[in-house]
Order: structure tokens, then sequence, then C-alpha cells
């Protein structure tokens, strides 16, 4: 409820009553978008209108995107760093520093609905506007440790 709005309008013609209500719903799942459009215009036909979705990304998703991608790039950064000490014939210790050293947005609207120019893109080109991407460049020390040292501490 918190992500609706409804705005109904009541007037009479003649000796009837017509009622227009005009419903926004804000969605964070595509699939729940759909299935709600399918579903009004299943039982109310053609006294509906569904106007083409608007697309935008709240500060928090943004934000959360940033971290997810800064998190991938920290356990990517530690994969390749054991990847290399296994070939070397040592083995990875704890992290000892860990800098983001870049990130870059692009794509994506944040708390901006598309321009009216966009009304006459498809569905498929507005959702591929709309998509927001992230990278991250990280500076990760690892602490090394030798083969002989693990072994000793197993015995």
């Amino acid at each position: 409820e918190e992500n609706m709005t409804v705005t109904e309008d009541f007037s009479r013609a003649e000796n009837t009553y017509q009622m227009e209500a005009e419903v926004c719903i804000i969605f964070s799942d595509f699939g729940k978008m759909q299935n709600v459009c399918n579903l009004l215009i299943e039982k109310l036909g053609t006294s509906v209108t569904i106007s083409p979705p608007h697309f935008y990304h709240t500060p928090e998703a943004v934000d959360t995107l940033r971290r997810q991608v800064c998190v991938a790039a920290v356990g990517n950064t530690r994969r390749k760093a054991q990847e290399v000490c296994r070939l070397v014939g040592q083995s990875l210790g704890k992290p000892l520093l860990i800098r983001e050293e870049e990130t870059k947005e692009w794509g994506g609207h944040v708390n901006s609905h598309l321009s009216n120019s966009s009304e006459s893109l498809t569905l498929q080109e507005r959702i591929q506007n709309a998509t927001a991407y992230a990278s991250c460049r990280v500076f990760a020390v690892f602490e090394i440790k030798g083969k002989q040292n693990r072994r000793n501490k197993l015995l």
C-alpha cells in the first residue's frame, strides 16, 4: 500500500454515475508488475488502460549495487591470489590491506523518469536504457604462508 496511490473521479452522466480511477504502483520486481498488469487486463478487459512503465533506480538500490560490485571485486582478487600462491607452492593468508581504487557506474536512471521522447521505445529498449552497470577496481595485499608452516600446524 505504501507504494501505491489511487486517484478517483466520480461524475454523473444523465441518470448514471461514472467512476474513473488511476492507480500508480511502484514495483521493485518486474515479474510481479507483469503479473498484476495481466490480471487487470484479464479481469477488466478494455475498461482498463495500462501505461508503459517508467524505470528508475532508487539511491538505496544504486548503493546496494556499489557494495555488491566491491564485494565481488574483493572475492575475485582473493581467488586470483590463491591461484598464484598455489602455482608457486605457497598458501594464501589473511588480507593485510584492501583498498577500493576506482568505482565506475554507467547506464540506468537514478530517481528520474525517462523523458517523453522515450515513449516510442519498445519495452525491451526501455529496460536496456534503464539498466545500471557498475565496476570496481580494488587493491589488496595478502599474507603469504609457506606450505611448511601449514604442515607443521597439522602435526
